[in-house]
């Protein structure tokens, strides 16, 4: 039985908790979602497809992630939902908070992750995932315009395309500067 902490719009505990399969957030009253991004060094991204079994979006290409349980911050939760779906094992340093939105009934902290990890080393949890596999980020744009991916809103995407191409931008400095000093 999965329980969630109610949370204000500000994110500070109401001392309320919900338990997932009975969840009626009220209005003004919230729980923590979170979304993991992983960004390979050849600029390609790790997505997943949604187990056929899942009520919300079966089947469905999506962000890596989840709700946070009672007790937990939002880097633990972060942290916990990479490795439960993926199999990923990530330093909490490693995990770099790119934003926050508000939405309905959830506050929303998305995470970008550099790893580089092929796709047959994952292991994948079943029953939340059913697939996963690397995109080119022009790849993962057409997904998204054509319904192949999940679309979490023109917000969302501006905020994790500008982060991958700021990490993308950093690394072609890193490059060019050890270009000129082995000159």
């Amino acid at each position: 039985m999965e329980v969630w902490d109610i949370l204000d719009k500000s994110g500070q505990p109401t001392g309320k908790t919900v338990v997932r399969k009975r969840v009626c957030l009220q209005k003004g009253e919230y729980h923590l979602v979170v979304h993991i991004w992983i960004l390979g060094s050849d600029g390609r991204v790790l997505i997943q497809r949604r187990s056929l079994t899942k009520p919300l979006m079966p089947g469905e290409w999506a962000a890596i992630g989840g709700s946070a349980i009672s007790g937990e911050d939002s880097l633990t939760a972060a942290k916990r939902e990479l490795f439960e779906e993926m199999g990923i094992d990530a330093e909490p340093e490693h995990f770099k908070l790119i934003g926050k939105l508000v939405r309905k009934n959830s506050l929303l902290n998305v995470y970008l992750v550099k790893c580089d990890i092929p796709a047959s080393s994952l292991k994948l949890q079943e029953e939340e995932v059913c697939e996963a596999k690397w995109v080119h980020r022009n790849k993962l744009r057409q997904m998204i315009k054509t319904g192949q991916f999940h679309n979490y809103g023109t917000a969302y995407f501006d905020m994790v395309f500008a982060a991958f191409d700021k990490k993308s931008a950093a690394k072609r400095r890193k490059r060019r500067n050890e270009q000129r000093r082995k000159k």
